[in-house]
């Protein structure tokens, strides 16, 4: 077994000595950069990665493993490497400042700078740029040697107007004026004429009618289909869409009609890139649209319609098919083909989908809908919604929904060459899960019918499970009106799911109809062992399935148990116990997009968190090794969130992360084979039962230039006389014989995240830390742990006994400490401030004040009622109102405003979709009439975190002139001292600094 190796990456967490490094400001945010976009070839040889700016021209990166080559692409993204490890292609975006330059002149879509694209061998220097692309697309497998894109329509040319010289521009004004001459003397004598001959005479002849053309359609513009190994190309005019097969052995090209040459109609081509040959099969359409092959390339399915105007209100689309060897393709599924149930017609939003071995294509049904009624008048016509106890979902839910609703597919199925329809999905099962690639003979299908009322206040509803046959439609109820979700095997013979109130998982075997607990032998929970919700505790999940469904793996708090879906072998702990008995937590990080089972062969890599130092890491088991844990790479840092492995090698790329250090791009090979470059911690040499890690990029050298910041873990004991953590966030020139002033953030727990890099940036709704530490301030992150019933004073438990701790602290100045959160920590903070003084300053983002208005309120992004969230989630109040009113009062800061003493800044966007902007109003207003120092900021037009980056700039200039006023005495800008009136809106900000120290 190779041993996990701790890697300690000493070059990356050296801190470059300086004399004086520079404080971190508002204008750095833009060049601060992050590893994007991550690629690695099949053979392992060569990984493709973007380093993108918050805001400007980002690079695309294109790299040896081995360092042997490197290429950058400015401004590069979307890249692809083709299947046989010798192309890059990547489109290219325009100048970022061309692009912001064509926004202030506002120009229009077609005047706009456009994309252009890049071709690289690997290993070779040229680049091939094509300009002005709109897409481009390879096979997902194949050979690589196809390569398709779509260009832009062609800017139109001016024409050329030769510059005559000095004597042609002179004989041309002298003719110019014979032939005004000649045209007054014609008008003078048509006017004599038009006397005597009256003003018939000066009537325009009636030009002959000409033919009226057909509707005008989008036009497509020119496809290229490039030979890649070649170089040769073929052309396509007039192509709106066009598509590979997976082996690239097909390829399918939608053209649109010509609006000036009526001949040339809308067709589908196929064209068959081994032999070149092109043929059309199907022509003659108004829209076509979701092409699906099957994975042979052999077959083709689409939905199209071809029988009304564009203008119609009512379209029926229909499902064609196509197969090689066929003249054209034909009609397989309409609204009056068998098994299609009346009112139901073809879906245009659900794309077919053909089984891995070809003999099944899936396909959507909706209902047909009443077409708009075009003579009623709009300013005549009333408009309302209309609330009815017995609906599903409230009003508000129903039309946020209803794009999904209106599209809503149920699924359908055609066998072989049968023509009769078997529908699977409907209104009472209207989701359907797939199995064994798509070629099971049963489907699992969910539906919440029925027991969607009580999500109002459960926050759930409970489903009911049915297996369907894909042969005759024929349905059989797996189980009723469960909590949780359920699954079906990969291999399609089993349905899963976890029941919360046994606390077990369940499976069903589709063949004998057999119920089993496959976990009643596991003694450590399955379940979240550390939840304080007033609820049932859900489970840590499921981790995969093994290959033909041998086994199911399922974790617990820190380890992954191998069990038998039938039951009849006891739960092996396949991680060997050593997660809970050494306080790691593994979970599992599929390397691969197609999330494959896992194999009797298989490298299996997790993700680990120590739970005692919260270091992290990776590492690598072998299935069948009796020994864990296997080998990787551990250390004071954070593993990214995705891990990328070549196809074809056991190498793999991935990113590392540290308060310490900007994301790494490393890159790990399970190999023996010896680098000698000294990047890896000054080691040339490459020991036995080792893996081999070695850096790819650093991210953001800059950091180097600023004054940085340290994290500590830090532990103190909390009122309840319970212990708890947080983070404490230093700057790197701390000097323990100063006195700082502290910031205080928090939202839920954050400990788990020491070791995670923070970005500068300009602020959504939170104070940016690393910008906060570099100009002198301590941050404190302290965990909150909740009793039901007591939120406000649960963070009061946590918060203020947190600040008491650091106030015997000689470096911390206990007259300047500040409290700050968003959203639920909005709340905590405007709770914290009716109880507590010693804070100088607080800043409460889209806090709810009142939880008796916010009970039975809307959360307006998602259109649900707020109850659920009190009475079993996040509020954690755990009763309705009228069962414990006193509870909703207690914790609610509207009813202890007159308490408040501290300045508080609240921040409450007027679009908030989570929490309504009222409940900021409320507060204000409160505070207001009772003298307090009270600011809202309210961002027009924006959502509960801010969107816009110049809004984000803004908040986080005034985040900082507001805390920089009372905790370290700088001068008040306009807007806190004197504020902005409505009058001055988008003249004055009111960010200039005042002369006077108070106000």
């Amino acid at each position: 077994m190779r041993k996990l190796r701790c890697i300690p990456l000493l070059l990356l967490v050296c801190l470059h000595a300086s004399a004086q490094k520079k404080p971190l400001t508002h204008a750095v945010y833009d060049g601060w950069q992050s590893i994007n976009e991550r690629y690695i070839s099949n053979n392992g040889k060569w990984v493709v990665f973007t380093i993108t700016p918050q805001e400007g021209d980002a690079m695309l990166v294109i790299q040896a493993t081995d360092n042997s080559y490197r290429k950058e692409i400015t401004r590069g993204y979307a890249a692809a490497i083709t299947g046989d490890n010798r192309f890059v292609i990547c489109k290219i975006k325009p100048l970022f400042a061309a692009t912001r330059d064509a926004k202030i002149k506002k120009k229009k879509a077609d005047e706009m700078p456009k994309d252009s694209m890049a071709i690289v061998e690997l290993g070779k220097d040229s680049v091939l740029r094509i300009p002005r692309i709109k897409s481009f697309k390879t096979p997902d497998k194949g050979t690589g040697q196809w390569l398709a894109y779509l260009q832009e329509k062609a800017l139109p040319v001016p024409p050329v107007v030769p510059q005559p010289d000095s004597a042609a521009q002179l004989n041309s004004l002298l003719h110019m004026a014979d032939s005004l001459t000649r045209v007054a003397d014609s008008l003078r004598r048509k006017a004599s004429e038009a006397k005597t001959a009256g003003l018939a005479a000066l009537k325009a002849p009636k030009l002959a009618a000409k033919p009226k053309p057909g509707e005008p359609v989008e036009e497509g513009s020119e496809l290229v289909l490039r030979n890649l190994y070649t170089g040769e190309e073929k052309r396509f005019p007039l192509v709106s869409d066009y598509y590979f097969s997976k082996a690239g052995n097909a390829f399918i090209i939608q053209t649109t009609r010509s609006n000036a040459d009526t001949l040339k109609k809308a067709a589908i081509v196929w064209y068959n890139t081994a032999g070149g040959k092109t043929d059309t099969i199907f022509r003659g359409f108004n829209t076509a649209k979701n092409f699906a092959f099957d994975d042979a390339g052999a077959q083709l399915a689409f939905i199209a319609e071809r029988d009304s105007s564009a203008k119609a209100l009512q379209k029926f689309y229909k499902l064609y098919y196509y197969r090689t060897g066929m003249d054209s393709a034909r009609l397989r599924v309409d609204r009056n083909t068998t098994g299609v149930k009346n009112g139901l017609t073809l879906s245009e939003t659900s794309a077919p989908e053909f089984s891995q071995n070809g003999q099944k294509l899936f396909f959507g049904l909706m209902p047909v809908r009443k077409p708009k009624d075009t003579t009623l008048i709009d300013f005549e016509t009333a408009r309302l919604d209309i609330w009815h106890y017995n609906d599903d979902y409230l009003q508000p839910q129903q039309l946020v929904q209803l794009p999904t609703e209106l599209s809503r597919s149920f699924k359908a199925v055609l066998n072989g060459n049968e023509d009769k329809v078997i529908q699977l999905g409907a209104e009472d099962a209207e989701t359907i899960m797939l199995a064994d690639d798509k070629n099971a003979e049963y489907v699992l299908a969910t539906t919440t019918k029925g027991n969607r009322v009580e999500s109002q206040w459960m926050g759930y509803a409970k489903a009911t499970a049915f297996i369907i046959s894909t042969v005759d439609g024929s349905r059989k109820v797996v189980k009723e009106k469960l909590r949780n979700f359920f699954n079906i095997s990969p291999g399609g013979k089993y349905v899963i799911w976890y029941d919360v109130t046994q606390k077990n998982y369940f499976t069903y075997t589709i063949s004998t109809g057999a119920i089993t607990n496959i976990t009643k032998s596991i003694k450590v929970p399955l379940y979240d062992e550390e939840d304080d919700h007033p609820d049932d505790p859900l489970p840590h999940g499921i981790m995969a399935w093994h290959k033909n469904d041998k086994y199911v793996y399922v974790y617990d708090m820190y380890d992954v148990w191998q069990c038998d879906p039938e039951g009849k072998k006891a739960p092996y702990n396949f991680t060997r116990g050593y997660g809970r008995s050494h306080k790691i937590i593994y979970r599992y990080m599929p390397t691969d997009k197609e999330a494959k089972p896992i194999t009797d062969t298989q490298t299996v890599v997790f993700k680990i968190l120590n739970l005692v130092n919260k270091e992290g890491g990776v590492t690598f088991h072998e299935v069948g090794d009796t020994t864990f844990p296997g080998y990787g790479t551990n250390g004071q840092f954070q593993v990214g969130f995705q891990i990328f492995k070549a196809k074809d090698s056991n190498v793999y790329v991935y990113t590392i992360e540290s308060f310490k250090f900007s994301p790494v791009l490393e890159i790990l090979k399970d190999t023996l084979v010896e680098w000698t470059d000294a990047d890896v911690n000054g080691s040339k040499a490459l020991y036995k039962d080792s893996v081999l890690v070695r850096p790819l990029y650093y991210s953001n050298p800059q950091q180097k230039d600023y004054n940085w910041l340290t994290c500590e873990l830090t532990k103190w004991t909390m009122f309840d006389g319970k212990q708890s953590e947080g983070l404490l966030f230093k700057p790197e020139n701390f000097d323990a014989k100063k006195k700082y002033p502290m910031i205080l953030y928090f939202y839920e727990k954050n400990s788990d995240d020491l070791y995670l890099y923070r970005q500068p940036a300009p602020s959504a709704s939170t104070i940016n830390i690393p910008l906060f530490v570099s100009n002198g301030y301590l941050v404190f992150v302290p965990d909150i742990h909740y009793k039901k019933g007591e939120p406000g004073e649960s963070a009061y438990n946590a918060v203020v006994s947190a600040a008491k701790y650091f106030t015997r602290k000689p470096w911390v100045d206990s007259t300047k400490m500040a409290i700050q959160g968003q959203s639920w920590g909005g709340y905590q903070v405007a709770y914290l401030v009716t109880r507590t003084n010693m804070f100088a300053a607080a800043e409460a983002g889209a806090p709810v004040s009142n939880m008796t208005s916010a009970y039975g309120g809307i959360r307006w992004g998602t259109g649900i009622n707020r109850q659920f969230q009190y009475e079993h989630t996040q509020s954690r109040i755990g009763y309705t109102l009228w069962q414990r009113p006193d509870l909703y009062i207690k914790n609610s800061p509207l009813f202890r405003a007159d308490k408040v003493t501290t300045p508080l800044l609240i921040t409450h966007n007027d679009a908030d979709g989570a929490v309504p902007w009222y409940q900021g109003i409320e507060y204000f207003t409160a505070l207001r009439r009772l003298g307090k120092k009270v600011w809202m900021l309210q961002y027009n037009g924006e959502d509960h975190n801010l969107v816009e980056r110049r809004n984000r700039k803004d908040l986080s200039i005034r985040l900082s002139q507001y805390f920089d006023y009372f905790l370290k005495g700088a001068p008040a800008p306009h807007w806190l001292a004197e504020g902005v009136p409505a009058t001055s809106k988008g003249v004055d900000w009111g960010t200039e600094l005042e002369e006077k120290k108070g106000f």
